[in-house]
């Protein structure tokens, strides 16, 4: 997903408790943040809280949309449905890290879950698409996974048009690293009989 970092902003007209605020934000204080309509709903750029910090993600692009959109349907046919629930760009919560990031594509246990955000223990695979983003998702992202013991990470990176693929979580990072490209197929750890393609997800007509 692509980044504008500003931390603690688009937080307009927030309360005195809230405004101009220089401590983390916190996941408790970024539900009250929102419970108390802190942000301005006429903004079109949604928020992610990421170690702490408010980052303004920008506009999604075409071919952002388009790739979220293949890998959504690539996911809904793969995945066992009393299993597995497919979220798009939905927050989750990394409670030790005072982090709600809104992957693009999230394998989570399947319940609903009005009552709260999924949690680490309950995803199965994590996919963002990186245009601008590419370092903010491969670093920032990718540690913060990492330190989660998510066990499956992928960024499609629409510019080199391939997909990096994270693996081994280790002491706040991946011991492995691997970049597909073309018809070197990536199949999901939680998964192993589904396969993508990448050549098929940079196809165009």
């Amino acid at each position: 997903m692509s980044i504008v970092e500003q931390p603690q902003a688009a937080a307009r007209s927030a309360p005195a408790d809230f405004a101009n605020r220089r401590q983390p934000v916190t996941l408790a204080m970024y539900d009250r943040m929102i419970a108390a309509g802190v942000f301005d709903p006429a903004e079109n750029h949604p928020l992610e809280l990421i170690g702490g910090d408010l980052h303004m993600m920008s506009p999604i692009g075409d071919r952002h949309a388009d790739a979220v959109d293949w890998l959504a349907r690539w996911s809904q046919l793969v995945v066992d449905p009393a299993a597995v629930l497919v979220r798009i760009q939905n927050p989750l919560a990394i409670p030790g890290s005072e982090s709600a990031p809104q992957p693009d594509i999230a394998w989570v246990a399947f319940r609903r879950y009005a009552d709260r955000r999924p949690q680490p223990a309950e995803v199965s695979l994590l996919i963002e698409v990186a245009d601008t983003s590419l370092a903010f998702d491969t670093e920032v992202k990718a540690g913060l996974y990492a330190a989660a013991g998510i066990a499956d990470y992928w960024v499609v990176d629409l510019i080199s048009r391939g997909v990096i693929v994270f693996r081994d979580p280790r002491a706040g990072r991946y011991e492995t690293r691997s970049t597909h490209r073309d018809g070197n197929a990536v199949r999901p750890l939680a998964r192993p009989s589904a396969v993508l393609v990448p050549a098929e997800l940079f196809a165009t007509e």
